[in-house]
């Protein structure tokens, strides 16, 4: 043998192009060299090799034939084993004395039909045929007017290109295997099954269908490669495995591919070949359709539905699954974390100009530096109350930018492979192989891709889904496995599982469909992680009529109406999923919805964050929302929910707009920095015009609102109840409520309402708004500090309790009221004009009182009464300021208002003033708080302590301490 040295490698390498597979087999085996210089030619004679073979197509064909494989070596010699099944059936006839025969290649026979060949029919050759002989069909078409019965095991290959030899045959197989590669199926005269098995295994390798079905009945099973289906489907009946791969399925009337029954247990000989076949795949981690991964992210989003959606530019990250995966997210976290230090340098710089001022005043005039030397002899401490450890959250820029931070490496979406590991549910279905598998497949240009009812099972990966009716419709407690599809232009919903239903669907792309890109309805129930689920015409995730489903790590953006839509008893376990830039509602609960959704990111979408209506009673917990260009979270018309550990930031409208019908509880949330209110509540009738009436979207839901009184699950509704503490009055508890652009709480409301222990704090209109409580509104326990007006501001015919409030430095009065009520235990301290200011609408019966209450006021009035002003004012602590300035009270009031046994200080020493605020101390006092305690412990301690019941206004409200 000549040594490789001898000449340059180019020149072997065109030398050795030359040589046939067998020739190529030998030289491989002569030495070390020999072998590397075989290797080397893997993208010139392997790879004509592979695509010259009549067996095979490119190996990314259909999907993305231009694609080229890591290896063409490795890619025929996959072909050639996978091609080489069939032969392995050793199970019937290890008994026989000649079996070796059947094993001995030459032993095969080749048996030719066609013009001038010694059979003229497929039917006299399979008549004569042996088992594994080999019959090779010449270019033409055949045709038989019976049925075709397979009794011997045998391969039926056509001669020349793909559509040279037409078979319109319908086969009925009862050999234990077989073989049929290069042939087109056309449907015979008196049947459209073109072939048919119920024990055996066939392998289908480059062949077309028209017009026809196979039918693959338990134990038998197939293998299906590089094969064309035209208006043609497969129907599988409780098969225990079978392979579909590389192949295409257009124009079907009705679904592609039908998968039947539980999968038997029942294994024929080919089951544990196909098994460690389809082990031996692996699907590639690029984005199925090559039109797609060519267009730049821009022109996607330009090309989508909502490509005129004006807003920032989404980038979404393929394998780094960092918070958001935005860049407009990443900015969001930015900008927040630069204005925190821009507020905080500020605040530093006043502190070294200014050391006498507040640092967090909103809005704090200048004086002069007598005017400051005195303020701060009379400045009173209130910052030891009850809720400092949730101020001191609030005044600290720099606190609040390492929250933010925090929350984003909290938050950070995961990959598939880090909740494969932390879920062994998840990770168990992505390993399964049972039922049918199909992978790398085009459905195209037809009514349906996949039908599995009846307790069957498949396994998706990596084909593609485009233009159909619906991809995968799953019933019936069926189970279906999705990995790494693109299902995207669906006329209804891409994915449809209903009637218990499960499975795993994750890694996938799902765009652009006309109806939902997932549909959950009647108790389906599966794992829907790490997808992208975009461009949708209606919602990206619907959960309908007991629907459930743990959704978890998806992308959702740019859908035309919600993100995730829930109703009709829909409860779905929806978490640490990014959820942005869609054209209506993130997530809507409407209907009696209900689902526990955590720590998800939703931002910049169009209206509400998350809208709740009718009925809609959800936990939304631990979850960001931010940067909307409405409000952050919506509760309509009679919702409900429990809305707890939020952080609700930079939102364009409100942070929780709520309607006064609506019940919700809202608790231990962050909302700041949002355009307009912190929380808003109106009437049914005030502003809710401005308002979509369903957030959700216009989905037609009708079967599932009859269904859904019988249909509830009882048992799951039992342990909902038990794990919720119920109200029945509306709660607004344990927030943090700062920096938002009007007022932090405005309140319009046809209803009672509770606003129970809250940090209202640095907001640029008032603390508190009532402009209208027709039924009684407790504010008790709130600290109400540095707002840009007043603490609390109570318009004519309201009905207000204030109650136990510490309501310290507003830039202007620290109550203002015209309406009844009731003011007794507050501390309102350090305003920069009245403490309290009773105005001429004010109607302060007798049974309604302000006392007990201590006010302080530097520059202007402890209480001034104006007016026509009616009440008793007795009992207060009132520090005069160094105006001494104390009661204001019209000569002509004198009568129509009592004011009597109010104590009136005036103190000099710097120790006299510390202890004014002592015994007791700063409210508000919350029983159980401290410092570095729980705000869910808080919050539950303060849901007992605390209750206005409905309707009680008229005799004062029932203000109940259980201890």
């Amino acid at each position: 043998m000549m040594e490789i040295s001898g000449l340059p490698e180019e020149l072997w390498q065109l030398i050795l192009s030359y040589l046939h597979l067998p020739d190529l087999g030998r030289c491989s085996l002569v030495c070390r060299a020999w072998y590397e210089l075989i290797l080397s030619l893997d993208k010139t004679r392997w790879r004509q090799l592979c695509l010259g073979c009549i067996e095979y197509r490119h190996p990314n064909w259909p999907n993305q034939p231009d694609v080229e494989p890591q290896s063409w070596r490795e890619t025929f010699k996959q072909h050639y084993l996978a091609s080489k099944t069939w032969t392995k059936n050793t199970q019937d006839l290890e008994s026989s004395n000649c079996f070796y025969l059947f094993r001995r290649r030459k032993d095969r026979r080749l048996l030719c039909v066609g013009t001038g060949c010694e059979f003229d029919s497929l039917r006299a050759a399979l008549a004569t045929a042996s088992p594994y002989d080999r019959i090779v069909l010449l270019p033409g078409v055949y045709e038989e007017y019976n049925e075709v019965v397979l009794k011997v095991p045998v391969e039926i290959v056509g001669q020349g290109k793909l559509g040279d030899v037409a078979l319109l045959v319908s086969f009925d197989q009862h050999c234990p295997t077989t073989r049929l590669c290069n042939v087109v199926f056309m449907p015979a005269r008196f049947t459209p099954v073109l072939y048919k098995t119920t024990s055996g295994y066939v392998q289908f390798d480059n062949c077309n269908f028209e017009n026809g079905q196979l039918q693959i009945h338990a134990p038998g099973t197939c293998q299906v490669k590089f094969c064309t289906f035209s208006q043609s489907s497969i129907h599988f009946h409780s098969v225990a495995l079978c392979i579909l791969e590389n192949c295409e399925f257009t124009g079907s009337e009705n679904a592609s591919v039908t998968v039947e029954g539980c999968p038997t247990s029942d294994w024929n000989w080919a089951c544990k070949h196909l098994t460690r076949l389809a082990k031996s795949y692996s699907v590639s981690m690029q984005v199925s359709d090559p039109a797609f991964c060519s267009m730049t992210k821009q022109e996607r989003w330009r090309n989508s539905p909502v490509g005129t959606v004006k807003a920032h530019e989404i980038v979404v990250e393929e394998e780094r699954n960092n918070l958001l995966s935005a860049s407009r997210a990443q900015a969001m976290f930015d900008s927040a974390s630069k204005d925190a230090e821009f507020r905080e340098n500020l605040r530093t710089a006043k502190e070294e100009e200014y050391p006498a001022l507040d640092s967090n005043s909103s809005d704090s005039d200048l004086h002069s530096e007598d005017e400051e030397s005195d303020q701060a002899v009379y400045n009173l401490s209130y910052q030891a109350h009850s809720l400092r450890h949730m101020l001191t959250n609030v005044m600290h820029s720099r606190l609040q930018s390492n929250r933010l931070h925090a929350l984003q490496r909290d938050l950070k979406l995961k990959s598939l492979q880090q909740e494969l590991q932390q879920d062994k549910e998840a990770q168990s279905l992505a390993n399964s192989l049972q039922g049918c598998i199909i992978r790398q497949c085009l459905f195209r240009d037809g009514k349906g891709g996949i039908f599995i009812y009846s307790r069957g099972q498949a396994k998706l990966e990596g084909s593609i889904f485009r233009d159909l009716t619906y991809a995968v419709r799953c019933i019936q407690n069926s189970k279906v496995i999705m990995l790494k599809n693109d299902i995207h232009h669906c006329k209804a919903s891409g994915i449809f599982l209903r009637l218990s239903a499960g499975g795993l669907i994750a890694n996938n792309n799902i765009h652009s469909n006309c109806e939902a890109g997932v549909d959950i309805r009647k108790g389906a129930n599966p794992l829907v992680l790490c997808n992208k689920i975009h461009s949708g015409l209606r919602s990206g995730i619907v959960v309908v009529g007991n629907g459930k489903g743990i959704i978890r790590s998806n992308q959702i953006y740019g859908n035309k109406e919600a993100g995730i839509y829930i109703l009709y008893n829909g409860n779905p376990a929806v978490s640490g999923n990014y959820i942005f830039q869609g054209l209506a509602a993130g997530i809507a609960v409407n209907e009696n919805g209900r689902g526990q959704i955590t720590e998800n990111v939703i931002c910049e979408n169009q209206w509400g964050g998350a809208d709740i209506r009718h009925g809609g009673d959800p936990v939304l917990k631990n979850n960001m929302i931010a940067c909307g260009y409405s409000d952050g979270v919506v509760v309509g018309e009679c919702g409900k929910g429990l809305i707890e550990g939020n952080t609700i930031y930079g939102n364009k409208g409100c942070g929780v707009w709520m309607m006064s019908s609506s019940l919700p509880h809202v608790t231990n949330n962050q909302i700041s920095h949002n355009s307009i209110y912190g929380v808003a509540v109106f009437c049914h009738k005030d502003d809710a015009s401005d308002y979509p009436a369903n957030q959700g979207g216009n989905e037609n839901f009708h079967e599932e609102r009859e269904g859904a009184s019988w249909e509830n699950d009882l048992d799951s509704e039992d342990e909902y109840l038990a794990s919720r503490h119920p109200i029945s009055v509306a709660l607004v508890e344990l927030n943090s409520i700062n920096h938002n652009g009007a007022s932090g709480l405005y309140i319009k409301s046809s209803e009672a309402l509770n606003i129970i222990a809250n940090v209202i704090h640095a907001n640029r209109n008032n603390g508190v708004a009532v402009l209208q409580s027709t039924q009684l509104t407790c504010i008790a326990n709130n600290s109400i500090s540095c707002n840009s007006l007043g603490g609390v501001l109570v318009e004519a015919e309201c009905q207000v309790e204030l109650r136990g409030n510490g309501i310290y430095d507003n830039s202007s009065h620290g109550i203002v009221s015209k309406g009844d009520g009731i003011i007794v235990e507050n501390d309102i301290i350090g305003n920069h004009r009245c403490g309290l200011q009773l105005l001429q609408a004010a109607d302060m019966k007798v049974i309604f009182q302000v006392t007990k209450n201590r006010i302080q006021s530097f520059r202007d009035y402890g209480i001034a009464l104006f007016d026509q002003a009616k009440g008793l004012v007795q009992e207060n602590l009132i520090f005069q300021g160094r105006s001494k300035k104390s009661i204001l009270q019209p000569i002509s009031n004198t009568e129509d208002c009592i004011v009597q046994n109010n104590i009136l200080l005036t103190l000099k020493k710097r120790f006299d003033v510390e202890c004014m605020l002592m015994n007791p101390p700063a409210r508000p006092h919350i029983e159980g708080t401290a410092p570095g305690s729980s705000m869910a412990t808080s919050s539950q301690k303060i849901s007992k302590v605390t209750r206005v019941d409905r309707g009680c206004h008229n005799q004062g409200s029932i203000f109940c301490a259980i201890l």
